[in-house]
């Protein structure tokens, strides 16, 4: 019988078929297991055979730092990868992998080719978007491909008409949406992303048949005919359509394109030319005196604003005349740009002026600020903030919770911060050098008379220009 066995089945079949069966005795020992993945189980891609809950997890996060790669394949087929490494990619593992082993446990633990084993889990992933444009843009159809461009306005050539340029259909890739495509790919550790699957091409939005472009070309070639007209009082600077077209970059569907360097060079010139806030206040004083008057006054173009407002008035293609966005406005373009009506108050000669439309019609001593207790009246170029009647004007409120001096007045006249001119009617004389030692606290107290008549005429902005020689 031996000899029998020998001949059917010879020492070294033998060996084989024990040994043969061990990776079954394996298979078995591992689908019995129920703390393990069966064989072919994959969690988001990620092959997870005979781990268990925490090993599956521990594995799938480190999959994700190193071996996880997209690959982007073009229209043609053409395949490119993109490493996690290389665009900071992360995963956590948040969701509940032994839900997943229980499921495979109620199932009966089935492997084999007709079982699906493949499941999800919900994870945190992500990656630096920096990175991952970067990745994007050096793909090689990306970075190969034609342009895709509207039809549009030709740039302005002297001597030559505007001309429509037209569409053009490329290869090329709206990274935006090739973008928002990648991350949703990666959020769900997709392998592959494809071109096909996908609408990332640029497309043509204007075409040379397009009604609103051709009307703006013609428009555009009478550019030479359009003038805009910048007013500065009796004074203009007109803008040439001729040189208006030199700006023209050509369009952007509907839209005209303005070289904003060259807007903004002009409009500059303007400002070189007319702007007035800032420079020296120059005054000739009722003494005869020419004299340098402190502080912030006059024209003042906003040049940021109004090159936009250029920009808007070429794109109109319309003649027009127009003034200037300020930062800060006067009140006259001739002579003095504060105008003609006007209070002078001389510091010096402590004597006070009302000018009304160029003509001096009051004028009165006064006493200023107090030189000997610090309280001297400063010089500069002010406007009248308010007049008010009945004042009762109040000094420091003090510990006590009195204040400091409290005077009522009949007229009140402010025009920097606390300061101001009022009635003084406790005082029997004026003007001199009174203020020197017996001034007062700031203010330019007045004969109750003047007071009176200067209230009659002053209004909220009138200048005040106070000085001193």
């Amino acid at each position: 019988m031996k000899n029998l066995l020998k001949k059917i089945f010879p020492v070294g079949a033998a060996i084989w078929i024990a040994a043969a069966a061990l990776p079954f005795g394996s298979m078995a020992a591992e689908k019995e297991d129920t703390t393990r993945f069966v064989e072919g189980t994959t969690i988001n891609g990620v092959q997870v055979s005979g781990m268990t809950a925490d090993e599956a997890k521990a594995h799938m996060e480190e999959y994700f730092k190193g071996a996880y790669t997209l690959k982007v394949k073009d229209l043609d087929g053409t395949q490119e990868l993109i490493k996690d490494t290389d665009i900071g990619y992360y995963l956590q593992v948040t969701g509940d992998l032994n839900a997943i082993l229980q499921r495979e446990n109620e199932n009966g633990r089935k492997t084999g080719p007709g079982e699906d084993n493949s499941f999800r889990v919900e994870v945190n992933s992500g990656c630096d978007e920096g990175l991952l444009r970067q990745a994007m843009e050096n793909l090689t159809f990306v970075k190969n491909a034609t342009p895709t461009t509207d039809a549009h306005i030709s740039a302005y050539e002297e001597g030559k008409a505007f001309t429509i340029i037209p569409e053009v259909q490329g290869t090329e890739i709206d990274v935006d949406k090739l973008m928002a495509a990648a991350k949703e790919a990666l959020s769900e550790q997709r392998s592959v992303l494809r071109l096909a699957d996908i609408d990332c091409r640029k497309t043509i939005q204007v075409t040379s048949l397009d009604d609103s472009l051709n009307r703006l070309c013609a428009n555009l070639n009478q550019f030479k005919d359009v003038n805009i007209t910048y007013v500065f009082g009796e004074n203009q600077e007109v803008l040439l359509g001729t040189e208006i077209a030199q700006w023209i970059k050509g369009t952007s569907g509907s839209t005209i394109l303005v070289d904003e360097a060259k807007a903004a060079e002009y409009v500059k010139s303007l400002a070189d030319t007319y702007d007035t806030y800032g420079k020296p206040i120059l005054f000739h004083a009722s003494s005869g005196r020419d004299v340098t008057v402190p502080g912030a006054y006059g024209w003042q173009i906003n040049q940021a604003e109004e090159v936009k407002a250029l920009i808007q008035a070429i794109q109109s293609c319309e003649s027009q005349s127009r003034e200037p966005v300020y930062s800060h406005t006067a009140i006259s373009w001739s002579g003095n740009d504060f105008g003609t009506t006007y209070v002078e108050v001389d510091l010096t000669g402590q004597h006070l002026y009302l000018y009304e439309n160029g003509t001096c019609i009051l004028d009165t001593p006064f006493v200023s600020g107090n030189v000997s207790r610090g309280w001297t009246t400063p010089p500069g170029f002010f406007t009248l903030n308010y007049k008010q009647r009945d004042k009762v004007l109040r000094g420091k409120l003090q510990a006590d919770g009195t204040y400091e001096y409290e005077t009522p007045v009949s007229y009140w006249m402010p025009f920097n911060g606390g300061i101001g001119l009022h009635d003084a009617n406790w005082r029997a004389k004026f003007g001199g050098q009174i203020y020197q030692t017996s001034g007062s606290h700031g203010c330019i107290n007045l004969p109750p008379k003047a007071a009176a008549a200067i209230y009659e005429h002053v209004y909220k902005g009138i200048p005040v220009i106070c000085y001193n020689y």
